[in-house]
């Protein structure tokens, strides 16, 4: 069989598109924040709570109102005050929270980089998944700033990691136990392409690696468990 020539920064670029398949991140956790405020939300409140420009605020909140992620409506929450013009609010439309769209070449995409990661050897696929996870990691703690100026414990760059994952589509968060911590993630942006080729797993496992190796140091982190193996969450485990 001949096996694809598959360099690390063409996989690389395939993760990078798979995961900002949501869009601009701040736009993915804006999304969040409005899931998590079943009375929605105004530009106002989401320019405070991410440091934006109302401007900016308002042009993330029409994308995903344009894309059918977010709907409109114009009132004042209940219990307010009924002096003032009512304000424009953003709310999500159930219960779920769907991190996954609706884009033809995105899973096309991941199709292709699952088929082509079964041609690899097995440890060859899984060892250059997460290597490729861990730039990704690297670069992702980057764009988050203050990088290397500030010492952070390994408590908190782990729940920096968790934020980060699920900025990009992981519903991920940080929790100690048995004396450790973990990363519990309730959702996989891969989708059935991870199910189907359990090794695009290792990409995560590379990005929490990677993102800790820039905020606090080495670790070596565990798969404990995982969705594609048919367990409730992936499960992270890491030692600092």
């Amino acid at each position: 069989m001949v096996q694809p020539s598959l360099s690390p920064t063409e996989f690389s670029s395939a993760v990078t598109a798979i995961t900002a398949a949501f869009g601009d991140p701040t736009r993915r956790e804006i999304y969040l924040f409005a899931h998590g405020r079943p009375e929605g939300v105004t530009a106002s409140e989401v320019a405070e709570r991410f440091e934006l420009h109302s401007n900016v605020a308002r042009h993330h909140l029409d994308k995903l109102a344009s894309g059918g992620h977010l709907e409109v409506t114009v009132g004042r929450v209940p219990g307010s005050p009924g002096a003032g013009r009512p304000s424009k609010r953003y709310r999500t439309h159930g219960e779920a929270v769907e991190l996954d769209l609706p884009v033809r070449h995105d899973d096309v995409l991941i199709s292709l980089l699952g088929k082509a990661l079964a041609m690899l050897p097995p440890a060859q696929a899984e060892a250059m998944a997460e290597d490729v996870g861990m730039e990704y990691g690297r670069k992702m703690a980057e764009a988050m700033g203050e990088v290397g100026d500030v010492q952070r414990s390994f408590r908190t760059a782990l729940h920096a990691v968790a934020d980060a994952l699920s900025a990009h589509g992981f519903a991920a968060h940080a929790e100690q136990h048995d004396g450790g911590l973990r990363i519990i993630s309730d959702h996989c942006p891969f989708g059935d392409a991870a199910v189907e080729h359990p090794v695009i797993c290792a990409v995560d496992r590379g990005m929490v690696r990677g993102m800790l190796e820039t905020l606090y140091g080495d670790t070596a982190p565990i798969t404990e468990a995982s969705r594609a193996a048919g367990d409730r969450a992936c499960i992270t485990s890491i030692s600092g």
